[in-house]
This record gives C-alpha cells, structure tokens and sequence, in this order.
C-alpha cells in the first residue's frame, strides 16, 4: 500500500516503538476527542498506517473493523473496543493477551 506518510517515522509508529493501540492512541486527545466520533475519526485517519508487529503494517480503518460504535466515550472504552476488534480479525499479536479477553 502506498501510505500517506512512513509508518516508522514521527507520524506512524516512530522507527518501530509504537505499535497499535498505541499508534492510534497518538492521534486522540483525551480532553478535547471524547467523546470520539468513530467513523468521522475512521474517515479523517483510515489510509494511514498502523504497526501491529514488528513485521505487519495495516491501514488505520482495518483496526477498526469490527467497532460496531458510532461514539465512544472515553480511552479506556476505545482500547476495549479495539482489543475485541483486533482479537477478531487476527491483528492481535500479544503473548498471552487471551487471559484478558472477557475480564472487564
């Protein structure tokens, strides 16, 4: 896919250190955002690149598929939310991140 900007530089994933939540979390303010509106957010961010592991790189709005809420009302709501949307389509790459699944 041709990005609009690198997923390793200060836009994208910053040289590999940021990886999902993270990368999205990045271009959310938490004061000013929420509560967020999903698929205006999905609309403004979905070309840009999103670095799930060291090796896989999707576009924004392939994590967010799955999100079925049109808002969410805080930063904690939207990690759940991607977690499950993650977990779902397979982007979800973290050892051991099934012990987690349903606690809440």
């Amino acid at each position: 896919m041709d990005w609009p900007h690198d997923p390793d530089g200060d836009e994208g994933s910053e040289g590999r250190r940021k990886y999902g939540h993270a990368v999205v979390a990045k271009k959310i303010d938490e004061t000013e955002d929420f509560p967020l509106d999903v698929p205006a957010f999905v609309a403004e961010y979905g070309d840009d690149p999103v670095r799930i592991d060291s090796e896989t790189v999707v576009p924004l709005r392939e994590v967010f598929e799955g999100v079925d809420a049109e808002t969410v009302e805080d930063f904690e709501t939207l990690h759940r939310l991607l977690g499950e949307a993650m977990r779902e389509n397979g982007n979800w790459f973290y050892e051991g991140s099934e012990a987690f699944v349903g606690d809440a």
